[in-house]
């Protein structure tokens, strides 16, 4: 499937293959480019997270659908978006620019073939600053605790992450904070899905970092996910 970019949702007979959600707070900055490149086969699925910057109206202008979530939390945001969804196969993806959405393609064509359930980005970075040190350094111990609880072989809990929009919503997926990208892999491998990564780009972000670009929100996930691992474990 080759991707074809231009403005979100133009007018095509191609019916939707995959809702893209994107959680947003304040990402104004860098919509524009990411709704840009949100392929022909996808819908773009905002979730304003309670943006002052303007970011749910640049959205709704360019084509998305815009769905509100007043409830703060990355997994708020997310399973908002996965509620809203329609289209069979569900991506969710950072709206900063530091991902390419239409990496989503080729993510999205390993599940429909049938080789993977859950199919995950493992982050390439492109330029330097990135993927600041802090960050790469915690990702790594989780993927180590990851491979220990679960004996997957993950290297990265990808940000860009697709899978069947139904059989998302049957994980029953809890968690509303930063440990939802890890509840679904958790609760996926517990459903006996086969989960694969595959290498997406990753350059710098637009805009401010509210989570993993910190060290506070960097310890806010890791604390999420710690529990998390700790219940996986029992």
């Amino acid at each position: 499937m080759t991707p074809s970019v231009g403005r979100v949702n133009p007018s095509s007979p191609r019916p939707t293959l995959v809702d893209i959600i994107l959680p947003c707070l304040d990402e104004a900055q860098a919509l524009p480019g990411v709704l840009a490149a949100v392929p022909r086969s996808c819908r773009a699925v905002v979730v304003d997270n309670g943006s002052t910057d303007g970011s749910p109206d640049i959205a709704a202008a360019l084509g998305a659908l815009v769905i509100r979530e007043r409830r703060r939390g990355y997994g708020a945001a997310a399973h908002a978006g996965l509620l809203a969804a329609t289209a069979p196969l569900v991506a969710f993806c950072d709206a900063d620019g530091s991902l390419d959405p239409a990496d989503v393609v080729q993510l999205a064509d390993i599940v429909l073939d049938g080789d993977a359930e859950l199919v995950l980005g493992r982050r390439r970075p492109t330029a330097r600053g990135s993927w600041p040190l802090h960050a790469q350094v915690a990702n790594r111990v989780l993927a180590q605790r990851i491979r220990q609880v679960t004996g997957l072989r993950l290297h990265d809990l990808g940000p860009i992450r697709v899978a069947a929009r139904e059989a998302l919503l049957d994980l029953g997926l809890t968690d509303r904070r930063s440990g939802y990208p890890l509840e679904t892999v958790l609760r996926a491998h517990a459903a006996g899905w086969r989960v694969r990564e595959v290498d997406v780009a990753y350059a710098p972000r637009l805009g401010r970092s509210k989570v993993t670009g910190t060290v506070r929100g960097t310890a806010q996930a890791v604390s999420d996910m710690s529990r998390l691992l700790a219940e996986a474990g029992r």
